[in-house]
């Protein structure tokens, strides 16, 4: 992609799953890249992974204080924050009846409260710069009622207006965009499935597969570069053709 070689990337929840694929895929652009996992374990991990990682920061999204000193040694370690993916996320799958509130508060803290902490600490470096982007991960989810995940669901639709009204406020100066990912089989997910339940999904999706995260790595990759300098407001699904027949409620 134009663009990328010695762009300074922040990853949120990047030490696994598709931030540890998009850190990679930035790697190998030329860029310099930061993750920030609240998972110290992880993080050690994705060390070990990808060498060339300018550091692993262990922060929690949903604590302030956390996210704005983060950011700060992002930006002390690669001097300036030019990209920030912000996809740290979690899902409990419940049925819509039986969510608790603590769980409704735990999902919503992550996926939208921490999105919003993050989103806004970078575009404020972002906007005294002068430039910028800023790509969020939605997901189909947001898009689509999927059974037995509501809260999930909220936070992802939460994220696809928070990104378009970003776009509206911060042009001309800052990009910003949200990638919808549909099915994406990461470790953690295949490990959830049968053989079984694996071939029963798939047979939902056109494409007949799930998406490798290397898939979803790519279109940000894209979306930070120099060839996407006229792209902004957009939530792209990389879904395999999953809702444009309406699959995602089967």
């Amino acid at each position: 992609m134009r663009g990328l070689k010695d762009k300074r990337i922040l990853i949120t929840g990047g030490a696994s799953g598709i931030g540890a694929a998009t850190a990679a895929r930035f790697l190998e652009e030329g860029a310099r890249v930061c993750v920030l996992d609240r998972d110290a374990q992880g993080c050690d991990h994705i060390r070990r992974e990808l060498p060339g990682l300018a550091e692993a920061i262990i922060a929690d999204v949903t604590d302030l204080m956390q996210v704005e000193a983060a950011f700060a040694e992002a930006v002390r370690l690669m001097d300036g924050v030019d990209v920030l993916v912000n996809n740290a996320g979690i899902s409990i799958r419940h049925k819509f009846l039986d969510i608790t509130p603590e769980e409704w508060e735990k999902v919503l803290s992550v996926n939208l409260t921490g999105v919003f902490y993050v989103a806004q600490t970078a575009a404020r470096h972002m906007w005294e710069r002068g430039s910028g982007a800023i790509l969020q991960t939605a997901s189909t989810n947001g898009l689509v009622g999927q059974p037995f995940y509501a809260d999930y669901n909220a936070t992802k639709a939460g994220v696809i207006a928070l990104t378009k009204t970003m776009a509206v406020e911060l042009a001309p100066k800052v990009r910003v965009c949200a990638v919808a990912p549909g099915y994406v089989l990461t470790p953690m997910q295949r490990a959830e499935y049968s053989d079984a339940m694996l071939e029963e999904v798939n047979g939902k999706i056109p494409l007949r597969r799930h998406a490798e995260p290397g898939e979803i790595a790519a279109l940000f990759a894209y979306l930070a570069s120099d060839d996407a300098a006229y792209v902004t407001g957009q939530v792209i699904a990389i879904d395999g053709g999953e809702t444009a027949g309406g699959l995602a409620s089967r």
